[in-house]
């Protein structure tokens, strides 16, 4: 059948699985296996410049164990990998790499300066990062981040993490297991751990931050498509692998409405909070201006979440707002039934969300993201798009349906 690409009902997540704890390279190594080409991994880094630095990008089928999996690694020739979180801001600021992907690299990057000056008893902007700054961690989180948006992956979720012991040997000197900075951001986000098979380190502080960033600690219900198979670069008792399933989610769970009135906040951090609602696992998140008592203006936040990350979300409200406490309300839903067709046009494909009832397609929305990147790629107006788009949706889906019924 000719016409648009059929999609799936529901949107793609991924389930990190961690039996051996997580690196970047292996969080890489999970994409990569998961279908995005190493080829396009390079021409996404290719946007960045790392002033003096040269480096490759390969990747490799390998075994673990039993286990057949992909390994990425950086292959560093020339370094000066000590940088301060200013100059990372710089690299990933002035990249050509998409908004989004580097709104999500440098909170990244964030988290991990917040947990180095926690650790360290310093201002956040004069950490200065040894093994986080080099070009290899760069590389992992930004490709990561990249990874996720390429992939069409809307939601993370990870297992609990396994926490190695032993000692390391590291640019402040040998430490213990866990290191301190990976405990401290573990610590921020409340995410649960377990005891690890054997001695080593398991979770980096390059793990740790990707995780805690970008992932909700919970296990999603879902309908498996694919197991992507990462290795890590270290040699273990056990298979040093991370396991990352991608499949739809699976409609018709428990959903909770979570909500707080606020009347004594700056309204500044308002975006901050939808946002962070959002990477914590809510489905939507709003703010509604009310009057509260005394005649004073406030806000009630609100989100909806399914029951697994309703503590996730709640924990977001109690520890970025000025609440003191959260309502929270089990709440039914009808749904219509929805699909993700992608649509050719003159500037490129185009996600399109189409509309069903009894299996007629009673409406289709373009996916904005898709059309505004168009129309920043082609210098023309995103309405353009748009109504380009739409032209094409029409003919495309109406010849799809014209092949069906012969």
């Amino acid at each position: 059948m000719s016409g648009p690409n059929l999609g799936s009902n529901a949107r793609m997540i991924g389930y990190l699985d961690l039996p051996s704890g997580l690196s970047g390279d292996m969080f890489l190594s999970c994409l990569v296996d998961g279908g995005w080409p190493v080829e396009q991994l390079r021409g996404t880094l290719a946007g960045l410049r790392i002033p003096g630095e040269e480096y490759s990008v390969e990747a490799a089928p390998v075994m673990r164990g039993p286990f057949r999996a992909t390994c990425v690694s950086v292959k560093v020739v020339k370094t000066s990998h000590h940088r301060h979180l200013g100059q990372i801001r710089a690299i990933i600021g002035e990249s050509s790499l998409p908004e989004a992907v580097k709104s999500r690299a440098l909170a990244v990057f964030h988290r991990l300066a917040a947990a180095e000056a926690a650790v360290h008893g310093i201002e956040i902007e004069k950490v200065h990062f040894h093994e986080v700054g080099a070009v290899d961690a760069i590389v992992d989180i930004v490709g990561v981040c990249a990874g996720l948006a390429v992939l069409g992956i809307d939601r993370l979720y990870a297992s609990p993490v396994p926490l190695g012991h032993g000692w390391i040997d590291t640019a402040h000197g040998r430490m213990p297991l866990p290191a301190p900075a990976t405990l401290q951001i573990l610590s921020a986000v409340g995410a649960p751990t377990r005891p690890a098979p054997g001695e080593g380190e398991l979770l980096t502080p390059t793990g740790a931050a990707m995780l805690a960033e970008l992932a909700t600690f919970t296990q999603p219900q879902m309908t498996l498509s694919r197991i992507a198979v990462g290795a890590g670069q270290k040699s273990f008792a056990w298979p040093n692998i991370a396991r990352l399933w991608l499949g739809e989610e699976t409609a018709g769970g428990p959903i909770v409405q979570i909500e707080t009135n606020i009347d004594d906040m700056n309204p500044q951090l308002c975006p901050v909070v939808v946002e962070r609602l959002l990477a914590a696992g809510a489905r939507d998140a709003w703010i509604t201006p009310v009057q509260m008592k005394k005649g004073r203006p406030g806000v009630v936040i609100s989100a909806l979440a399914d029951a697994a990350a309703e503590q996730a979300v709640v924990d977001v409200l109690l520890r970025e707002t000025t609440t003191l406490g959260v309502r929270v309300h089990p709440v039914s839903r009808h749904e219509a039934e929805r699909q993700i067709v992608t649509v050719r046009t003159p500037y490129g494909d185009v996600r399109v969300k189409l509309k069903k009832l009894d299996g007629n397609v009673v409406g289709a929305t373009p996916e904005f993201e898709d059309c505004r990147k168009l129309a920043e790629e082609r210098g023309v107006p995103v309405k353009q798009v748009i109504e380009i788009v739409g032209s094409a949706s029409a003919d495309a889906l109406g010849r799809a349906m014209a092949e069906d019924v012969r």
